[in-house]
């Protein structure tokens, strides 16, 4: 995208589709508050990565992004980078919890309550994905 085109994420979330724009903030308030919650984990930057909200520890290393999506059809994607195995891992944990959209995201549709702690859970596991896939390699 040319320099004078690029978009903030407070302007993405200002242009937000109405029907979904309280889901999409309810999202990114747990976002904040998990990362807040979850040790080690520290200050987030909010980004903008393929035009959607993109949310990541400050410190390199630490974790992977969640990014928010709107969509069409009126639901939010909390997306996860595919070439990790944190999709499949929630799908294990969480099978009838979600609905999920292939290696990627959970799908959150507007009217449905969020399972909170299920989600938080899901987000702290990717905001701590590099941390604790270090800690895993080390020996005893």
């Amino acid at each position: 995208m040319p320099p004078g085109n690029r978009r903030s994420p407070r302007l993405v979330r200002k242009t937000v589709v109405t029907g979904a724009q309280t889901l999409f903030k309810s999202l990114r308030s747990l976002i904040f508050e998990t990362a807040h919650e979850t040790e080690g984990v520290g200050e987030l930057t909010e980004s903008l990565k393929w035009g959607e909200p993109s949310f990541a520890p400050a410190r390199p290393r630490v974790g992977s992004s969640v990014r928010l999506a709107i969509r069409d059809d009126d639901t939010v994607a909390m997306l996860f980078i595919c070439h990790t195995n944190l999709v499949d891992r929630f799908r294990e944990l969480y099978p009838e919890t979600f609905a999920f959209d292939g290696n990627r995201a959970l799908v959150f549709k507007t009217g449905n309550a969020i399972p909170a702690a299920e989600t938080k859970h899901c987000i702290a596991m990717a905001l701590t994905y590099f941390r604790n896939r270090t800690k895993a390699s080390q020996p005893i």
